[in-house]
């Protein structure tokens, strides 16, 4: 096994937390794409040799084959796995099995054709009368929702298609997870049923109530100091979000009614208590690698609908390393303070992608220019709604025309960002191809380069054509061109 020296350097730096790892050959090329809890447990695995010489042949050969490595880091597992998916989907890395639609993700299924109806666990979804809710990223948030569920509405867990009163001698769910019983006629056949599109209400967003019940009882298990009950509570709390989260992600419409992104507006100006309705909403997000090619990008809304010749894109100057916060202020700082200079019009409203310390940094930019501009930032691991550094974040309903237009504008920033950042790498990685030839120094790259504008032209040229910049001669035209029709 032959480690490059890139990847052994890379090796030492690549941290513990969670992301998705981009193997590449010689060329730049990406050949494997993989996602991992830990970065640095699951890329250093490929590299030792014990696991190497166990290792099948297609990994073998995978590992024989890396030059060079990235990675990203992620804020959790769910998001490197949908990231490795785009990735793949994307790239169509030659050693990555092609990425399935059924891998399939966690599903809660209503099984309402049942005599006494219950909820149940599924990946695939299939036409049998049954009402499926997700799919969910997080299986142990699909599980805990659930269970609360169960234990909420009184559904039964147990097996028996029709439980009758000699299941119930056998059954303690009835005491342990106050189940409503209606196999011995606790409630009615009807009672039982009402309970269970209760339960299928909430799964649909329709029952908010519910999760400010739950936080209501978890503050008063606190302020009694029975903080082991609060944070039981507590916990299924957050799952509940997390499911809510990836449920109003998925039914987020990308084709928005007008009348709808108006009232959103209207919600908005209502639930944030805003001066005035932000009818123009200009929106930020950052996108970079490790602090490598870092850029943002600022897309724009106007009566709630996308207005992408208003779209603009920063590369970031001023800061180094890894560190969003500084990005999102420099890009905001940019931004208004030329709109100041040119008298510009200013926005209704600014959104931040991100969460509490991306917000403090765009709204001190905003001060430091003496200018009054709302600002906000919806973060994405609950969808929240921060306005106020100092105040807790406000959370909409899943099915609010607010929140879509947050959300929306959100993926777009994200989308208008990655594809800026994305052409800034696969620039560089072109322009690095010259690098594997052999006797052609910096210089004369540069010189190709600055002769031909790009690698992609340069490979269309002929050998006299090469030959003729200054520095080169037919032979080394001919290794140019030879080298470049091999990369090929």
């Amino acid at each position: 096994m032959n480690v490059s020296d890139k990847v052994k350097k890379k090796l030492l730096d690549i941290p513990d937390k969670p992301g998705c790892y981009i193997m590449r050959d010689r060329k730049g090329k990406i050949i494997y794409v993989g996602k991992a809890k830990s970065l640095r447990k699951r890329v250093q695995s490929y590299f030792r040799q014990a696991s190497f010489h166990k290792a099948p042949p297609k990994l073998r050969s995978l590992i024989n084959t890396i030059y060079d490595l990235d990675y990203i880091v992620l804020k959790s597992e769910a998001e490197a796995l949908l990231t490795e998916s785009r990735l793949i989907k994307e790239y169509k890395p030659k050693y990555n099995v092609d990425f399935k639609d059924d891998k399939r993700f966690i599903l809660i299924k209503a099984e309402r054709q049942k005599k006494y109806p219950i909820l149940s666990l599924a990946r695939i979804r299939k036409n049998d009368g049954a009402e499926y809710f997700g799919p969910f990223i997080s299986s142990p948030a699909a599980k805990a929702t659930r269970d609360f569920l169960e234990k909420r509405f009184g559904i039964r867990r147990c097996s028996p298609a029709e439980p009758d009163e000699n299941t119930y001698k056998h059954c303690m769910n009835d005491i342990i997870r106050h189940c409503s019983a209606p196999c011995i006629n606790k409630v009615s056949i009807q009672e039982y049923r009402d309970l269970f599109e209760e339960a299928c209400a909430f799964l649909r967003g329709e029952r908010p109530a519910v999760m400010k019940e739950l936080w209501d009882e978890m503050q008063v298990f606190s302020e009694s100091k029975d903080y082991e009950r609060a944070a039981a509570i507590r916990d299924t709390y957050l799952h509940l979000k997390r499911v809510i989260k990836q449920r109003g992600r998925i039914v987020a419409d990308p084709n928005m009614k007008k009348s709808d992104a108006l009232e959103g507006l209207a919600e908005l100006q209502t639930e944030l208590n805003l001066p005035t309705r932000p009818l123009v909403i200009e929106g930020f997000d950052i996108s970079n690698i490790m602090g490598i090619f870092a850029v943002a990008s600022m897309v724009v809304s106007i009566d709630g609908l996308p207005a992408k010749n208003r779209y603009r894109r920063f590369r970031i100057k001023t800061i180094e390393g890894i560190d969003d916060p500084a990005m999102i202020g420099e890009a905001v700082y940019r931004r208004y303070s030329r709109l100041k200079e040119e008298g510009g019009k200013m926005p209704d409203l600014i959104m931040i992608d991100g969460g509490i310390t991306q917000l403090g940094s765009a709204i001190s930019k905003i001060k430091e220019l003496g200018l009054s501009i709302p600002v906000i930032s919806l973060a994405k691991r609950y969808e929240e709604v921060y306005f106020n550094p100092k105040l807790p974040p406000h959370v909409f309903d899943t099915n609010a025309n607010a929140l879509k237009v947050l959300q929306r504008l959100r993926d777009e920033a994200h989308r208008f960002a990655i594809t800026y950042h994305r052409t800034l790498r696969e620039k560089q990685i072109k322009n690095s191809v010259l690098d594997d030839i052999e006797g052609i120094g910096e210089k004369r790259k540069e010189l190709l380069l600055k002769h031909f504008g790009s690698v992609t032209k340069l490979k269309k040229a002929s050998v006299e054509e090469i030959a003729s910049v200054p520095g080169f001669a037919m032979k080394s035209a001919e290794l140019v061109k030879d080298f470049l029709r091999r990369a090929n």
